[in-house]
């Protein structure tokens, strides 16, 4: 970088830039074209010489490997291109000069999504945000300043900081900042129209995001965050550096998302290519539990059916019965109920086959000592496996499958019940609560209230599998996970994790705060960090949401817009007419819009008769997996983690047990404007 020392225009580096950029393009397809018929050849040539090659494959074993070899080039080059042709557009976004200790010129740091050298092994022309250097765009200001390097830690002086807009490879703006990101530069970037999927959030990372981005000590770090404040992309952003940093040790496929729903995680899908990574899987937690519950019972009900019917029959009974079934107290419980069930699940007796005797007390000595760190339901397994390499070594020879399926039966019999959905009826007795409805299999709907705990029960009888592939996992939206689910998350990964949420945006009646029981389930080896401050938002939309949740500390950007609008209507009709007229979506206004509510029918019935009024609108569900632009229609919990330029409320009934969170979950999707209604009736009635 010392020929750029003196070079204080952005323009000239960009030109230069992108002329070296075009350059590393065309050898690239050049080495491209090569490649690809270097494999054709290799093709040609097995084809043509298969029969004659060497009997023991050695040849052919070659062959395939080179083949081999030259694909996984060619896709890394790919790859390499994919980059490259991204930082066309905007190659660098900001950069430093520095001068190291004990030195008197400056060197220039120009920072962009990724690292690109004029050849491969050369100093960086850009360093991608993730180099260590590049924390000093970030944490410092003019003056003194340092940064961690492999070496050590390097220090110097900032002698200049600038930050670049660059678009389709033009220049829009440069300057230099005292400040790591100028307010109105912020304010500029946050204040653009929505798009339809998550930003991300390289050029305006804030100091506090990014002592969050870069840590790598904590083994669990939970980031309490308030709506707007920027934690999911954080969270993302974090696992675009650790994946940077950690290569040989951790790949994309080693990191999981539990994510609340398709739509989201189609909304936050590109961020990890967009930094120059590959995507990472993501899952619901629910649909999890409903597979692994497959051979208990042939359907589970979903929290989005518990949610419905609790706003629509609310009853105070089942609220109680839901939140004692997630609790410590129901795990407690059910602790004291497998003591017990090692006597009363099981029926001992002897055990004859071909001339050879297990005794009952032999049995109940290899149940209950050796075996005894083996779940309960696959004890007996153990021990007819025992039996069997007793057999096979006296007899000097193996059992068939026909005999192995005649002692599985013999051993299977010993337990007086293994039906899991029977055996938590047993535990429903034990702890006097209802029970579920005794019915055959294919007629059994396992109600949400019962999902987490029959699955918890399920694996301390049977075991679970943990998944050891998983080195980091992402928990988003930690405060609608209860502490069974903790508890089941905490014995299926065993890794680092990052976990975040806002307990204003619970989906419980209650706000539940977890960071009081998270310690005691993954141990002390917890890192809380707290983020206050919203940036979705204008001042006017985050300080009417505050209030809304009786958020006292949040401190707000100084953005500023329209003022929020409470409109009551006398007849469903005027406030359809409100929507069509205010609705500013299309190639003059914004990006997306949504109209908000709080049930599933009021949403489809609205969607309809917008549609019926010609407003072009998507309508989601549970079962949507697109994050669409336009107009969209949905409920409050399932627009939760997305943003919209324009947002219109249907305010529900305030005898709705969830009105308060529905209001505040859905004040806080707007980014420019907020529009609150109500009619006189509560319900949306449709068109007859």
């Amino acid at each position: 970088m010392t020929e750029n020392r003196n070079n204080s225009d952005g323009a000239v580096f960009l030109e230069k830039v992108l002329h070296k950029l075009e350059n590393r393009l065309n050898e690239i397809d050049k080495d491209l074209d090569e490649g690809q018929k270097e494999i054709e050849n290799m093709h040609e040539y097995y084809w043509e010489n298969y029969t004659e090659m060497d009997q023991y494959g050695y040849e052919e074993y070659d062959n395939r490997q080179a083949l081999l070899q030259q694909s996984n080039a060619n896709d890394e080059k790919r790859k390499l291109k994919s980059r490259f042709e991204r930082m066309k557009d905007a190659p660098f976004f900001g950069r430093v000069d520095f001068t190291f200790e004990g030195e008197e010129e400056s060197e220039c740091f120009y920072i962009g999504i990724a690292n690109f050298a004029e050849r491969a092994g050369m100093t960086p022309l850009i360093y991608d945000w993730r180099a260590p250097v590049s924390g000093l765009f970030y944490d410092y200001d003019k003056g003194p300043a340092s940064y961690e390097a492999p070496a050590g830690v390097i220090t110097g002086e900032i002698n200049s900081k600038w930050q670049y807009k660059i678009r389709g490879g033009k220049m829009i703006y440069a300057f230099e900042s005292d400040t790591k990101i100028d307010d109105e530069i912020l304010k500029q970037e946050l204040g653009s129209n929505g798009d339809v999927k998550l930003k991300n959030i390289v050029r305006t990372i804030q100091k506090e995001q990014n002592e969050i981005i870069r840590n790598t000590r904590d083994k669990i770090l939970v980031i309490q965050g308030a709506a707007g404040s920027g934690k999911t992309s954080v969270a993302l952003h974090r696992i675009a550096y650790l994946l940077y940093h950690d290569r040989e040790r951790l790949r994309s496929s080693n990191v999981l998302i539990l994510s609340p729903n398709s739509v989201f995680a189609d909304y936050i899908s590109h961020i990890l290519p967009e930094l120059g990574e590959e995507n990472i899987r993501e899952m619901s937690f629910d649909l999890f539990a409903y597979r692994e519950l497959k051979d208990t019972a042939a359907d589970c009900e979903d929290r989005y059916d518990q949610l419905e019917r609790m706003m629509r029959f609310p009853d105070p009974e089942a609220e109680e019965r839901f939140r004692w079934k997630q609790s410590e107290e129901f795990a407690a419980e059910a602790e004291g109920f497998l003591a017990l069930a090692e006597d009363s699940l099981l029926d001992f007796r002897d055990i004859d086959f071909r001339g050879m005797h297990l005794s009952e007390q032999e049995i109940v000595h290899l149940f209950y000592d050796k075996f005894y760190n083996t779940p309960l339901l696959r004890r007996m397994d153990s021990v007819m496996d025992y039996f069997i390499d007793s057999y096979e070594t006296l007899r000097g020879r193996d059992i068939d499958d026909e005999d192995r399926e005649l002692l599985q039966r013999k051993f299977d019999r010993m337990y007086v019940q293994k039906d899991i959905y029977e055996i938590y009826n047993r535990l429903m007795d034990y702890c006097g609560r209802d029970r579920l409805t005794d019915v055959p299999y294919e007629r059994r709907k396992i109600p949400y209230e019962d999902v987490f705990p029959m699955l918890y029960l399920k694996y301390r009888l049977t075991g679970e599998s943990v998944h050891k592939n998983i080195k980091h996992l992402v928990i988003d939206e930690m405060q609608d996970y209860s502490y069974l689910q903790y508890l089941i998350l905490e014995r299926l990964f065993q890794c680092r994790m990052t976990i975040l949420g806002d307990r204003a945006q619970t989906l419980d009646m209650e706000q539940r705060d977890v960071l009081r029981f998270l310690p005691k389930i993954f141990g002390r080896e917890i890192r809380t960090v707290i983020m206050n401050k919203s940036y979705r938002n204008t001042w006017e939309i985050a300080a009417y949401a505050s209030r809304i949740s009786g958020i006292a500390d949040l401190e707000l950007l100084e953005r500023h817009g329209k003022e929020v609008e409470e409109i009551s209507f006398s007849t469903e009709e005027e406030m359809l007419s409100a929507i069509k007229n205010k609705l500013n979506t299309g190639s003059d206004g914004y990006e997306t819009a949504a109209v908000i509510t709080m049930t599933e029918e009021e949403a489809f019935d609205l969607y309809r008769l917008l549609c019926n009024r010609g407003v072009k609108a998507s309508y989601v569900d549970r079962n949507s997996s697109a994050f669409s632009k336009g107009l969209t229609v949905t409920t409050f919990y399932l627009a939760k983690g997305l943003e919209y330029d324009q947002v219109f409320v249907i305010l529900g009934a305030k005898d709705n047990p969830l009105s308060d969170q529905a209001a505040y979950i859905s004040a806080t999707r707007a980014l420019h404007e907020l529009y609150m209604f109500k009619t006189s009736s509560t319900d949306i009635e449709g068109e007859r």
